[in-house]
Formats: structure tokens, C-alpha cells, sequence
């Protein structure tokens, strides 16, 4: 088997991935800012990473996945004002409707998911050691800053430099800051909102520092991949490597990953755009596993296009893998096959889902070229095409349930009255009624029902 590389944005080049402890994997990725429902672009997220944890665990690691939440925030205050309830009782309502989304798209649940919250005694000790260091102060306002100009190595992950940009890019101009681009630590605390105390007066942590102190309570001050969003490579992930590695001394992270941005009309999907789409909108129409399987289409580092065409063909795709699966008991193949080793050797360079899956679809042709020939084989196929969608996190379910289930359209035929049409066909082919056989058949498929004759045996699917 090719050894596992990866892209790591640090060195802006694939690398092989070795391990701080062998046979073992620490994993860290930012999670949701828990104030509203996950959009399309928090799927992605969601789902590679979920990639990654699987594929680490069927090369046989420990893996040890840590995902936060932060459920502290100034758009969590202010959703929770505007709701007028506090906002305890507002992020568990969405920490539980992310639960059901992550259900959906059948992303397995981290090992850890600390919350923000729960961490602000870590928070603080942090805090407390980087002023001892001189790495940050006290601002005359009663926030807490980080000093970037303390950390020689601040830019190292995007690849700017301090002297190179100017005040105001992506940061807000502050005269309580030493400079610009000196980032907050802990908020002093502003009537009205929550607040936890702290040796600097009541307050509340900033957003960076929350991600170092779970994410090094976790994974220790050392850990191997840290994952997320490209969009958090700067400022946030940069922040999290100064402060991280100004406090405890050590490499903070050996391998960071960025997943592309969604698209929309060739403009990134976000909410403060107001351009995205939410997974429960999106279920509507499609299945939790035609999102999943619409998001590994593309190479994780690429953009990803958002269109009803491209679900539309993750559908149709996903509709050909199960009718392959159709009708096979699947036998353990005690050898590799090549299409395993094919499909190792796409997942080994950088996760390339995209190519893996087009091996998934290979297998699945051999399959039905030997269904009616050597069902042994086939057999044997079927269970190597299943034992590579597994770690992607696809075909899981029962391909009769797959094909005949719907997405909950109020106008789909039951299918109680689909199997209630094919008998009455069944019963006219007994009597050999062609013309009623054939105008059920059609009556059928203008409903989007697809039957099928082979031999004896009769299936649908629906279209």
C-alpha cells in the first residue's frame, strides 16, 4: 500500500503523514458557532472530517477526534436577546438540531466535543501564562490582548507578514491595542451580557484563544492534524498557533488541513452574505446521503458548486452504486482486490474522494456484468465495493430501501400503491394481458417509479 500524504497548508505541500505516536491519530477541528441551523458550507466541514476519522480508522489508527463547540459568542448574545431567552437555552437548542443534521449525513460523532463554556478555567490558565511570558496585556478598555508582534513566527500558516499589512485588513482599527492586529484574549464584560470572572474582572473569553485552551486540554500542548474551514486559515488559525505555541513552548500542530469553500453563483456560501442554504432545507428535497455523496464528488481542497443540477446527479449516481448492490449477498474477499488497492491508493494521496469514488463506480460495473455469469464472484465484488464505501461514509443502507424510498414529497405514490399496482400487473401478465401490463407499467413510471423484468423476478425503483 502507497503511504498516506497529505496537504499541509504550514508547508503548502503534500506530506506523509507520520505520526507523533505510532499507530495512533490526534484530530482537532473547529466546530459550529452554535446560533442558527448548519448550512450546506458547516456539511462540508462536517462531512470530510468525518472522511478523515474513518479513513484513519480502516487504515487501522487510533484515532482520537475532537470537534469544539463555541457557544459563546456576540452573535450568539445577540440571537438570544432578539429571542429574548438567555443563551444557555439557545445554543442547546442548536447543539441538538446539529446532532440531528450530523445524524443526516451519517457523520459519526467525535470522540470529544468540548464546549467553549465548560473550558473558561482552561481559558483563563492560558490567559494568566502568556501575560506572565509577555506574549499578552491588559488594554486600558479591560480586555485582554494577544501582542502578534511577540511571536516571531506570527504568519507562518497563511504566509503574511506583520509588516506587510496594513490596519484595517480583516481586523478592526482599535487604539486600545498596542497594534492592529493584536487580537482580543478575553472581552470585558458589557451590561446585560453573560460573563464569567476572571483575575481581570468579569468577562468572557475571545474567540481564538477558546480553540487553543480545548483544543491542547484534549490533545495535549502536541497533536498531529488540525482541521477546518479554509476561510479559518487567517485570522483564526494563526492566532491559534501563536498563542498556542507562545504559551506552552512546543509545536502546537505537525499537519493542518483546509476544506474549499461552497459556491453559489461563483460567490462563497456564508451567512453573513445571506447567500446559503441549510441542511434542513436542502433534506427537503434531497437525502441526508445525496449531500454527503454531492460534498466527496469534489477533492476536499477544491471550491464545491451548489446547484439542484449537481444533487440531481448525485441522486442518479448513488441510484447506480445500490442497483449494483441489488440482489447480492456479499461474500468477505479474502485477497485484495485491485479495485481496493485502487481506491487505497486514491484515498492515500491527500484524501482525493473524488477519484476514490470513481473506482467505487468501476467495481460496481463489474458487478453487474457478473451477476447473471459468476455470482460468486460477484459476490466477492459487491463485498469489496462495500468495504470501500465504508469509510466514506456510503452505501449503508438496505439498496431496496435506498431505490423505493422518497424524500418526502407530498405528491410521491405510497408504496403501498405502488406494490398494490404491480400486483395488478403481475396478475395481468398471469393472464396474459399484455396491454394492461404495459399500461400500468407506464402509469408507474409517470410517477417516477421504474420497473423492472428480469427472469421470474419483478423490482421498481423510484426514478
Amino acid at each position: 500500500m502507497s503511504q498516506l500524504k497529505i496537504f499541509n497548508t504550514l508547508h503548502r505541500e503534500k506530506q506523509p503523514f507520520v505520526p507523533i505516536e505510532e499507530g495512533k491519530v490526534g484530530l482537532y477541528v473547529c466546530g459550529m458557532t452554535v446560533y442558527d441551523y448548519c448550512h450546506i458550507g458547516h456539511a462540508r466541514v462536517m462531512v470530510v472530517f468525518d472522511v478523515v476519522a474513518r479513513y484513519f480508522k480502516y487504515l487501522g489508527y487510533e484515532v482520537k477526534y475532537v470537534r469544539n463547540i463555541t457557544d459563546i459568542d456576540d452573535k450568539i448574545i445577540a440571537r438570544a436577546a432578539e429571542a429574548g431567552e438567555d443563551f444557555t437555552d439557545l445554543t442547546k437548542r442548536f447543539i441538538d438540531e446539529m446532532h440531528q443534521d450530523e445524524a443526516s449525513l451519517n457523520v459519526l460523532h467525535p470522540n470529544e466535543e468540548p464546549l467553549a463554556t465548560n473550558s473558561i478555567d482552561s481559558i483563563i490558565s492560558m490567559i494568566e501564562t502568556l501575560i506572565d511570558k509577555g506574549n499578552a496585556y491588559a488594554g486600558p478598555n479591560g480586555d485582554v490582548y494577544y501582542s502578534v508582534e511577540s511571536f516571531d513566527n506570527y504568519g507562518q500558516l497563511s504566509g503574511r507578514k506583520l509588516d506587510d499589512m496594513n490596519a484595517g485588513e480583516r481586523v478592526e482599527v482599535d487604539e486600545n491595542k498596542r497594534n492592529p492586529f493584536d487580537f482580543v484574549l478575553w472581552k470585558s464584560a458589557k451590561p446585560g451580557e453573560p460573563f464569567w470572572p476572571s483575575p481581570w474582572g468579569n468577562g468572557r473569553p475571545g474567540w481564538h484563544i477558546e480553540c487553543s485552551a480545548m483544543a491542547t486540554c484534549c490533545l495535549g500542548n502536541h497533536f498531529d492534524i488540525h482541521g477546518g474551514g479554509m476561510d479559518l486559515q487567517f485570522p483564526h488559525h494563526e492566532n491559534e498557533i501563536a498563542q498556542s505555541e507562545a504559551a506552552t513552548g512546543e509545536t502546537f500542530v505537525n499537519t493542518w488541513m483546509h476544506n474549499g469553500f461552497v459556491r453559489i453563483d461563483d460567490e462563497k456560501m456564508s451567512k453573513s452574505l445571506g447567500n446559503f442554504f441549510t441542511v434542513r432545507e436542502v433534506l427537503k428535497k434531497y437525502r441526508g446521503e445525496e449531500i454527503r455523496f454531492f460534498v466527496l464528488s469534489s477533492h476536499y481542497r477544491s471550491p464545491l458548486n451548489y446547484s439542484d443540477e449537481s444533487l440531481n446527479e448525485a441522486r442518479s449516481a448513488l441510484e447506480r452504486l445500490y442497483t449494483a448492490l441489488r440482489g447480492v449477498t456479499p461474500i468477505a474477499n479474502e485477497v485484495k482486490s485491485d479495485y481496493v488497492e485502487r481506491f487505497e491508493a486514491a484515498m492515500n494521496d491527500d484524501f482525493n474522494s473524488a477519484k476514490a469514488i470513481s473506482v467505487l463506480f468501476e467495481c460496481a460495473n463489474e458487478i453487474n456484468k457478473l451477476k447473471a455469469d459468476n455470482p460468486e464472484l460477484a459476490a466477492k465484488t459487491t463485498s469489496d465495493l462495500l468495504v470501500m464505501a465504508e469509510p466514506l461514509g456510503l452505501l449503508y443502507q438496505n439498496p431496496d430501501e435506498f431505490l423505493q424510498s422518497t424524500t418526502g414529497s407530498d405528491e410521491a405514490i405510497s408504496n403501498d400503491d405502488i406494490k398494490a399496482k404491480i400486483s395488478l400487473r403481475l396478475e395481468a401478465k398471469a393472464d396474459r394481458n399484455w396491454g394492461l401490463a404495459d399500461q400500468i407499467r407506464d402509469e408507474l413510471k409517470e410517477q417516477g417509479v421504474i420497473v423492472e423484468d428480469k427472469g421470474q423476478e419483478t423490482t421498481w425503483r423510484r426514478e
